[in-house]
Protein backbone atom coordinates (compact mmCIF):
# COMPACT_ATOMS: atom_id res chain seq x y z
CA UNK A 1 0.00 0.00 0.00
CA UNK A 2 2.79 2.45 0.90
CA UNK A 3 4.42 1.89 -2.51
CA UNK A 4 1.16 2.70 -4.29
CA UNK A 5 0.69 5.85 -2.17
CA UNK A 6 4.28 7.03 -2.73
CA UNK A 7 4.04 6.38 -6.48
CA UNK A 8 0.63 8.05 -6.86
CA UNK A 9 1.50 11.23 -4.97
CA UNK A 10 5.15 11.26 -6.08
CA UNK A 11 4.12 11.03 -9.74
CA UNK A 12 1.56 13.80 -9.24
CA UNK A 13 4.19 16.09 -7.69
CA UNK A 14 6.64 15.21 -10.48
CA UNK A 15 4.09 16.06 -13.20
CA UNK A 16 3.25 19.33 -11.42
CA UNK A 17 6.97 20.17 -11.18
CA UNK A 18 7.47 19.55 -14.91
CA UNK A 19 4.36 21.46 -15.99
CA UNK A 20 5.10 24.46 -13.79
CA UNK A 21 8.82 24.54 -14.58
CA UNK A 22 9.68 24.11 -10.90
CA UNK A 23 11.57 20.83 -11.09
CA UNK A 24 14.77 22.14 -9.52
CA UNK A 25 12.97 24.20 -6.89
CA UNK A 26 10.66 21.38 -5.78
CA UNK A 27 13.56 18.89 -5.94
CA UNK A 28 15.60 20.99 -3.48
CA UNK A 29 12.57 21.59 -1.32
CA UNK A 30 11.67 17.89 -1.25
CA UNK A 31 15.18 17.05 -0.01
CA UNK A 32 14.86 19.63 2.78
CA UNK A 33 11.35 18.45 3.68
CA UNK A 34 12.53 14.83 3.78
CA UNK A 35 15.16 15.83 6.32
CA UNK A 36 12.50 17.55 8.43
CA UNK A 37 10.09 14.62 8.22
CA UNK A 38 12.80 12.07 9.04
CA UNK A 39 14.25 13.95 12.02
CA UNK A 40 11.22 15.61 13.65
CA UNK A 41 9.68 12.92 15.83
CA UNK A 42 7.23 15.32 17.49
CA UNK A 43 5.70 16.26 14.15
CA UNK A 44 5.34 12.59 13.22
CA UNK A 45 3.68 11.79 16.56
CA UNK A 46 1.15 14.59 16.09
CA UNK A 47 0.39 13.75 12.46
CA UNK A 48 -0.04 10.05 13.23
CA UNK A 49 -1.94 10.48 16.51
CA UNK A 50 -5.39 8.87 16.16
CA UNK A 51 -7.12 11.33 18.53
CA UNK A 52 -6.12 14.44 16.60
CA UNK A 53 -8.68 15.04 13.86
CA UNK A 54 -7.65 15.59 10.25
CA UNK A 55 -8.69 19.25 10.24
CA UNK A 56 -6.51 19.96 13.29
CA UNK A 57 -3.53 18.18 11.67
CA UNK A 58 -4.01 20.28 8.54
CA UNK A 59 -4.15 23.46 10.60
CA UNK A 60 -0.88 22.48 12.31
CA UNK A 61 0.79 21.92 8.92
CA UNK A 62 -0.49 25.25 7.59
CA UNK A 63 0.73 27.07 10.71
CA UNK A 64 4.16 25.44 10.71
CA UNK A 65 4.92 25.46 6.98
CA UNK A 66 2.99 28.42 5.51
CA UNK A 67 5.60 30.90 4.27
CA UNK A 68 8.40 28.38 4.87
CA UNK A 69 7.46 25.89 2.16
CA UNK A 70 6.01 26.32 -1.31
CA UNK A 71 2.28 26.37 -1.90
CA UNK A 72 2.67 23.12 -3.85
CA UNK A 73 4.45 21.32 -1.01
CA UNK A 74 2.00 22.52 1.64
CA UNK A 75 -0.90 21.53 -0.64
CA UNK A 76 0.57 18.07 -1.09
CA UNK A 77 0.97 17.63 2.66
CA UNK A 78 -2.61 18.76 3.28
CA UNK A 79 -3.93 16.35 0.65
CA UNK A 80 -1.93 13.44 2.05
CA UNK A 81 -3.18 14.20 5.56
CA UNK A 82 -6.79 14.43 4.29
CA UNK A 83 -6.43 10.93 2.84
CA UNK A 84 -4.87 9.59 6.07
CA UNK A 85 -1.47 8.86 4.57
CA UNK A 86 0.89 11.16 6.48
CA UNK A 87 2.94 8.14 7.58
CA UNK A 88 3.82 7.67 3.88
CA UNK A 89 4.88 11.28 3.27
CA UNK A 90 8.61 10.48 3.57
CA UNK A 91 8.28 7.73 0.97
CA UNK A 92 6.37 10.11 -1.33
CA UNK A 93 9.26 12.58 -1.11
CA UNK A 94 11.85 9.83 -1.68
CA UNK A 95 9.94 8.61 -4.75
CA UNK A 96 9.66 12.16 -6.12
CA UNK A 97 13.38 12.77 -5.54
CA UNK A 98 14.26 9.55 -7.37
CA UNK A 99 12.00 10.51 -10.31
CA UNK A 100 13.68 13.90 -10.60
CA UNK A 101 17.13 12.30 -10.40
CA UNK A 102 16.22 9.94 -13.23
CA UNK A 103 14.80 12.83 -15.25
CA UNK A 104 17.98 14.86 -14.72
CA UNK A 105 20.14 11.75 -15.29
CA UNK A 106 21.69 11.89 -11.82
CA UNK A 107 22.79 8.46 -10.65
CA UNK A 108 23.38 7.34 -7.09
CA UNK A 109 26.33 5.00 -6.67
CA UNK A 110 27.09 3.04 -3.52
CA UNK A 111 30.78 2.19 -3.43
CA UNK A 112 32.07 -0.30 -0.86
CA UNK A 113 35.80 -0.86 -0.60
CA UNK A 114 38.10 -2.77 1.72
CA UNK A 115 39.95 0.42 2.61
CA UNK A 116 39.65 4.19 2.16
CA UNK A 117 39.87 5.20 -1.49
CA UNK A 118 42.19 8.02 -2.55
CA UNK A 119 40.85 11.09 -4.36
CA UNK A 120 42.49 9.78 -7.53
CA UNK A 121 40.73 6.42 -7.20
CA UNK A 122 37.39 8.13 -6.54
CA UNK A 123 37.87 10.35 -9.58
CA UNK A 124 38.75 7.34 -11.75
CA UNK A 125 35.57 5.57 -10.59
CA UNK A 126 33.51 8.69 -11.30
CA UNK A 127 34.95 9.04 -14.81
CA UNK A 128 34.46 5.33 -15.59
CA UNK A 129 30.84 5.39 -14.40
CA UNK A 130 30.08 8.50 -16.47
CA UNK A 131 31.60 6.78 -19.53
CA UNK A 132 29.74 3.50 -19.09
CA UNK A 133 26.28 4.74 -18.05
CA UNK A 134 23.68 7.18 -19.35
CA UNK A 135 24.05 9.39 -16.27
CA UNK A 136 25.55 12.86 -16.57
CA UNK A 137 26.22 13.25 -12.84
CA UNK A 138 26.59 10.99 -9.81
CA UNK A 139 26.01 11.18 -6.09
CA UNK A 140 28.45 8.88 -4.33
CA UNK A 141 28.04 7.06 -1.03
CA UNK A 142 31.28 5.48 0.14
CA UNK A 143 31.54 2.73 2.73
CA UNK A 144 34.49 0.72 4.02
CA UNK A 145 34.12 -3.02 4.61
CA UNK A 146 37.43 -4.73 5.51
CA UNK A 147 35.82 -8.16 4.97
CA UNK A 148 36.06 -7.52 1.20
CA UNK A 149 39.83 -8.06 1.58
CA UNK A 150 40.48 -5.96 -1.54
CA UNK A 151 38.75 -4.51 -4.60
CA UNK A 152 35.42 -2.70 -4.65
CA UNK A 153 31.69 -3.33 -4.96
CA UNK A 154 29.63 -0.79 -6.90
CA UNK A 155 25.84 -0.67 -6.69
CA UNK A 156 23.72 1.62 -8.86
CA UNK A 157 20.02 0.94 -8.47
CA UNK A 158 19.54 -2.79 -8.86
CA UNK A 159 22.84 -3.33 -10.70
CA UNK A 160 25.84 -4.58 -8.75
CA UNK A 161 29.41 -4.97 -9.94
CA UNK A 162 31.35 -7.00 -7.39
CA UNK A 163 35.08 -6.80 -7.99
CA UNK A 164 36.03 -7.69 -4.44
CA UNK A 165 38.64 -10.28 -3.55
CA UNK A 166 36.11 -11.83 -1.19
CA UNK A 167 33.71 -12.45 -4.12
CA UNK A 168 36.49 -13.81 -6.33
CA UNK A 169 37.55 -16.23 -3.59
CA UNK A 170 33.94 -17.34 -3.11
CA UNK A 171 33.57 -18.03 -6.84
CA UNK A 172 36.86 -19.89 -6.94
CA UNK A 173 35.83 -21.98 -3.92
CA UNK A 174 32.52 -22.78 -5.61
CA UNK A 175 34.26 -23.83 -8.83
CA UNK A 176 36.77 -25.96 -6.97
CA UNK A 177 34.04 -27.71 -5.01
CA UNK A 178 32.39 -28.72 -8.28
CA UNK A 179 35.51 -30.45 -9.49
CA UNK A 180 35.61 -34.15 -8.79
CA UNK A 181 39.00 -35.39 -7.98
CA UNK A 182 39.77 -38.67 -9.64
CA UNK A 183 41.86 -41.16 -7.81
CA UNK A 184 44.32 -43.27 -9.88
Amino acid sequence: MAKLVSKTYGDALFELALESGQTDTLFDEAKRMLGIVRTNEDLAKMMNHPKIVIEEKQKIIETVFQGRASREMVGLMLMIIAKGHYQDFGEVLEYFISRVKEHKKIGTAYITSAMELSLMQKDAIRRKLLETTDYVQFEFNYKIDPSLIGGIVIRIGDRVVDGSVKNKLARLTSELSKLKLQMP
